[in-house]
C-alpha cells in the first residue's frame, strides 16, 4: 500500500516582498487575485479553488510548502496509518491552519531533505467563475495545479522516498554529469520524472542545495498563444528571463521560465503530454529539450 496522491494542490511561499509578488503574480502570471482569511497574505486563483498559490511575509524567500490532495477522509487516514509504518513524523494542522487552506483535514511532514509537504482533503472551491487577467486558461482539473522541483541531496535516496513510500510513479529520467553537483568527475547523478494522474509529472527532483527550497514551479495554459503573450509580459515588466521559449524532450512543453521574487523559477508553458499509467513505460531522455529553452536567458 502507498498514498493515493491525486494532485498537486497548492504552494505556499515565504516572502520579504509582498509588493513584488502581487506583480509578478498578477503582471507578468496573469492570476487571478482570491480572498482569504488573512488581510496580510495574498491569495492567487487559477481555477475554482479558492487558491492555488498563497504568498504570506515572512523575513526570508522561499518555498513554505507543497499542497498533496488526496480523494476523502479515509484517504487521510490511509495515509497517516502508511506514514506511520514507513517512520515518517508528521503533525495535524491547526484549526487555524485548516482554516486559512480551506482544507477539511491535513497532516504536515518533511522529506529527508527539509522539503514540506502536506497531505489534505476537502479544498474549498468558488461558486463565481474566475476570469483571469488576460483571459488566460490554465490547465487543472485532475492533473491538479501543476508541477514542482524540489532540490535533494541524494538521488537514490529520493527516489525510494518519493515513489516506495509517497506512491509517485516514474515517469522519466534524465542523467547528468556527477560534476555538475560537486560528486566525483565520471560519477552520474539523476533527475527524476514522477507522476501521480495524467500529467506527465507532477514532482521532479535535482540532487543539488538550494536556498530557496524550490528549482521551479510549472503553470500550464491551454493556449500558445497566451504562452507568447506571457512572454511579452516578462519583457514589459522586466522580468528576470531564466530561460528562453523551448519545447522540452520529456513531457513535450512548449514553455519558457522566469524567475520569482521567491528565487525559484517559474515555467510557463503549454501542450504537456498526458500520459496513460497502464500503456506508460519510463525511459531517459537524452536532451533537456527538443530545441529552445537556453538557460543562458538568450544572451
Amino acid at each position: 500500500m502507498t498514498i493515493d496522491i491525486k494532485s498537486m494542490g497548492y504552494i505556499r511561499v515565504a516572502s520579504t516582498d509582498l509588493d513584488a509578488w502581487a506583480r509578478f503574480a498578477g503582471k507578468v502570471l496573469g492570476l487571478g487575485a482570491g480572498r482569504g482569511p488573512h488581510p496580510d497574505h495574498q491569495y492567487w486563483r487559477i481555477d475554482q479553488v479558492s487558491a492555488r498559490l498563497v504568498v504570506f511575509p515572512s523575513d526570508v524567500d522561499q518555498l513554505d510548502c507543497v499542497g498533496w490532495e488526496l480523494a476523502d477522509p479515509r484517504a487521510l487516514q490511509e495515509a497517516r496509518e502508511h506514514l506511520q509504518k514507513a517512520g515518517v513524523e508528521f503533525e495535524e494542522g491547526t484549526r487555524e491552519e485548516l482554516d486559512e487552506r480551506r482544507v477539511q483535514e491535513l497532516v504536515r511532514f518533511r522529506d529527508p531533505w527539509d522539503n514540506v509537504f502536506e497531505l489534505f482533503h476537502g479544498i474549498t472551491y468558488e461558486s463565481h467563475p474566475l476570469v483571469t487577467p488576460y483571459a488566460a486558461t490554465f490547465v487543472t482539473g485532475d492533473q491538479g495545479m501543476g508541477h514542482v522541483v524540489l532540490p535533494v541531496l541524494d538521488d537514490v535516496e529520493a527516489l525510494h522516498f518519493y515513489s516506495d513510500v509517497l506512491g509517485f510513479r516514474l515517469r522519466d529520467s534524465m542523467s547528468m554529469p556527477g560534476e555538475f553537483v560537486g560528486k566525483e568527475p565520471g560519477s552520474k547523478v539523476w533527475l527524476r520524472f514522477l507522476g501521480v494522474n495524467p500529467r506527465h509529472h507532477s514532482l521532479a527532483f535535482l540532487p543539488m542545495p538550494n536556498a530557496s527550497k524550490c528549482v521551479h514551479v510549472m503553470l500550464e495554459v491551454d493556449r500558445l498563444d497566451d504562452v507568447g503573450r506571457a512572454l511579452q509580459r516578462v519583457t514589459k515588466h522586466k522580468a528576470p528571463l531564466s530561460a528562453t521559449l523551448g519545447r522540452h524532450m520529456n513531457d513535450e512543453m512548449v514553455s519558457f521560465y522566469v524567475r520569482s521574487p521567491g528565487g525559484f523559477d517559474v515555467e510557463f508553458g503549454t501542450e504537456g503530454l498526458t500520459v496513460d499509467d497502464a500503456r506508460w513505460v519510463a525511459r531517459e531522455s537524452t536532451a533537456v529539450s527538443y530545441w529552445g529553452h537556453d538557460f543562458g536567458g538568450g544572451n
